[in-house]
């Protein structure tokens, strides 16, 4: 079967335009290769040729197939020996007007019918073309590195892409076994748009002091299933990387809370600790191998040991009736060894535990009536049985003896328990509520559909599961209602409700529920 684009040029033999190649060439297309930089394209070309000889000797692919694929990388020293292209893909650097003119330039070499495409991540489709004779002969065609094993491309159609070109690239991307979105063109398009409340928020918990950003990724991964924790992926991406994407996001939607950066990354990346790559970060690495703290799971030793030597004893716990997940609370404490009281309010030595979503223990303390220094937080957002790690929430009158039986209570099964300063929403409730706000947000603007965006994030971020998927899991009410009590809380209009979320809370709708267009 014949590729949509037969005869394609790569314009930029980087690591992006290297992988592009790759799979442009594996799925049938001739692929010409050019670079500014002497020397750069017949590079490109050996580093493929050795790549597709190594998958041969393992068995990955024949020897035929290598041959056959190197066949089709065609080196070439002009641009004007890309004329005969069905199409061209520029993986230049990224700045506006050195793409600018290579389009311009492109335009008056290659014929009528041939079609561009941009890798760009970051600018506007719009304003790359806006020099061009025929801008509706450009979409952004972003792929992600590694672009073989980053199986995801996002189509961006500028004001005046040609809507078939769109849908060719759709094909084509299909063609080089990929997941193809079509998206606006808007800052961030959809993955790096939807990737924003995941660091940014994360900034935000450590600049309150509510942990330490070693907890804050423990948590995100037992709790929430993350493979890696916000300030691990900070360091493997490289804060002179990342920060700049988080500024200019940020401006070109000219200053929106919610993708807010913090002042955390701006010092690092002036202080020289942008990660892994230089040695230095979030953690130290030694040898490529981030240097873990030891965390604070639980009681310490000395405190348990009072306990279990009978020298202190578990005073009564008292759960207050609108604790999330109130009945799997209440099994789940009496499975540790709890003495639950059933009185409508707790007597005068009783623990008190409160389970709010969105709001802090200071705030449930004051409305519900509680004695703040026997008050205690715990996060239920996420079933126990699905977690791995437990998270309390301690408040500035809590008693130390108070905080230590909740400790040696909660990890008396051994599961970690982490404890946190009084935050509004823990740290899971904040981090995946504003995940699932800006995607719906994103749906709201109809930069693409909710089917496209689930099915392109985990691709794209490697997140557990598309960011809808997982409102619904948490429940769409349970989101909204962390979300509006954040914002109470914060006063911030960071934490304000998509209208598209409340509106789907309200109605009791999926996230992932297509409405009927107007």
């Amino acid at each position: 079967m014949q590729p949509q684009f037969k005869h394609i040029a790569l314009v930029g033999t980087g690591a992006m335009g290297q992988g592009i190649a790759q799979l442009c060439a594996q799925a049938g297309s001739v692929v010409h290769l050019f670079d500014k930089q002497e020397g750069a394209a017949q590079r490109a070309r050996t580093q493929l040729e050795s790549l597709w000889l190594k998958l041969a000797e393992k068995n990955k692919i024949s020897t035929e197939a290598a041959q056959s694929f190197l066949s089709r990388i065609e080196v070439v020293d002009s641009l004007e020996a890309l004329s005969s292209c069905d199409l061209v893909i520029e993986a230049i650097l990224e700045q506006l007007p050195l793409k600018q003119e290579l389009f311009k330039r492109l335009e008056d070499i290659c014929s009528p019918s041939c079609r561009f495409a941009s890798n760009t991540s970051s600018l506007s489709i719009t304003s790359i073309a806006s020099g061009m004779k025929q801008p509706s002969r450009l979409a952004g065609f972003h792929f992600f590195n590694p672009v073989p094993l980053m199986r995801v491309i996002e189509v961006v159609k500028g004001l005046k892409t040609d809507p078939a070109l769109a849908q060719e690239l759709l094909q084509y991307g299909c063609e080089l076994g990929h997941t193809t979105i079509l998206t606006q063109d808007t800052p961030g398009f959809v993955i790096n748009h939807a990737g924003r409340a995941f660091p940014t928020e994360a900034l935000r918990i450590l600049s309150e002091s509510v942990c330490e950003h070693a907890t804050i990724d423990a948590i995100l991964k037992d709790q929430a299933g993350f493979k890696l924790g916000p300030f691990e992926l900070m360091d493997l991406t490289s804060l002179d990387v990342s920060h700049p994407v988080m500024e200019s996001i940020y401006h070109q939607y000219f200053e929106e809370p919610r993708y807010r950066p913090n002042y955390i990354t701006t010092q690092r990346l002036a202080g020289g600790m942008v990660g892994k790559k230089v040695g230095e970060g979030f953690y130290q690495y030694v040898d490529g191998l981030a240097q873990y703290p030891t965390l604070s799971n639980g009681a310490s030793e000395s405190v348990k040991a009072e306990f279990t030597n009978g020298t202190r004893s578990l005073a009564p716990v008292w759960i207050h009736p609108k604790a999330a997940r109130l009945e799997e609370l209440k099994a789940l404490l009496l499975s540790l060894g709890a003495r639950l009281e059933s009185a409508p309010s707790p007597s005068e030595h009783a623990l008190c535990i409160v389970a709010p979503l969105g709001l802090d223990v200071s705030t449930c303390a004051v409305l519900f009536a509680l004695d703040p220094a026997r008050t205690i937080g715990i996060d239920m957002l996420v079933p126990d049985a699905k977690t791995k790690r437990r998270v309390i929430c301690t408040n500035p009158s809590l008693r130390h003896d108070m905080l230590h039986q909740a400790q040696v209570l909660l990890g008396s099964d051994a599961k970690p328990v982490s404890t946190l300063r009084d935050s509004a929403g823990f740290v899971t409730q904040r981090v995946l509520a504003c995940i699932v706000n800006i995607a719906s947000d994103i749906c709201q603007q109809s930069v693409c559909t909710p089917s496209d965006l689930d099915r392109a994030v985990p691709l794209g971020l490697g997140y557990p599961k598309g960011p809808l998927s997982m409102g619904d899991e948490l429940g769409v009410q349970n989101v909204f209602e962390i979300l509006f009590n954040m914002q109470t809380v914060y006063g911030d209009p960071r934490y304000r409700p998509s209208p598209w979320l409340r509106r789907r809370a309200a109605l009791g709708l999926s996230l992932l529920h297509e409405e009927i267009q107007a």
